[in-house]
């Protein structure tokens, strides 16, 4: 494998555009800026077959596991509970996603990716309501308070990133310093995940 080219840019490629497996860094130095949407492999440089609509469904979905990183069962279930959800049930299930504790994390700008953010959760150093919650799935709601503990304070990547000055918070979050909060669930304008959330839903549908 060349220098600079990891699995989690395959996966990008594989999926047909940027993921932001690797959070900022996707952002500069992308090798999908250079390969564009050219499949990996020796042969990927081939045209596409035509995709019948089952497979751009089973993409799409496949592209939303490998952005919040979750399991085909997890979002199976988070399917089952955004359709009896009143409203949208795309909308629904992203607010599902976003509010899992791994993501609230990386949306606060306490980590690089929702994979860092996951291993923060993982390793006991994030804090909910001042309880120590180490369930990257957690579902934060409204109103809870998400802080680092004095652990993650002291690591080197924890501080680069609290040191940042350009981190967009979304407007649903709050930040000061090492804490935030959950101010309401995101409506669908306030979520920049590039992905069509009516094609999953018309794929577990089926």
């Amino acid at each position: 494998m060349k220098a600079g080219y990891s699995v989690k840019c395959r996966l990008c490629r594989a999926a047909g555009g940027k993921l932001f497996l690797k959070g900022e860094r996707c952002f500069s130095k992308c090798p999908i800026d250079r390969k564009g949407a050219v499949l990996p492999g020796q042969h990927g440089a081939k045209k596409r077959r035509k995709i019948s609509d089952y497979g751009v469904r089973l993409l799409e979905k496949q592209k939303l596991k490998k952005i919040y990183g979750v399991e085909e069962a997890q979002l199976k279930r988070y399917f089952g509970k955004a359709r009896k959800v009143r409203g949208a049930t795309g909308e629904a299930l992203l607010q599902i996603l976003e509010s899992r504790l791994d993501n609230v994390v990386y949306r606060l700008g306490f980590a690089v990716s929702r994979r860092a953010a996951r291993q923060l959760v993982g390793h006991k150093q994030v804090k909910v309501d001042d309880r120590m919650v180490n369930i990257p799935s957690f579902r934060v709601k409204p109103g809870q308070v998400i802080s680092l503990n004095s652990k993650a304070l002291e690591m080197i990547k924890v501080k680069v990133m609290l040191e940042k000055k350009d981190v967009e918070i979304p407007a649903w979050l709050e930040r000061k310093g090492p804490a935030g909060k959950l101010i309401h669930l995101p409506k669908r304008e306030e979520i920049d995940t590039d992905v069509s959330e009516q094609l999953v839903i018309e794929y577990y549908s089926r």
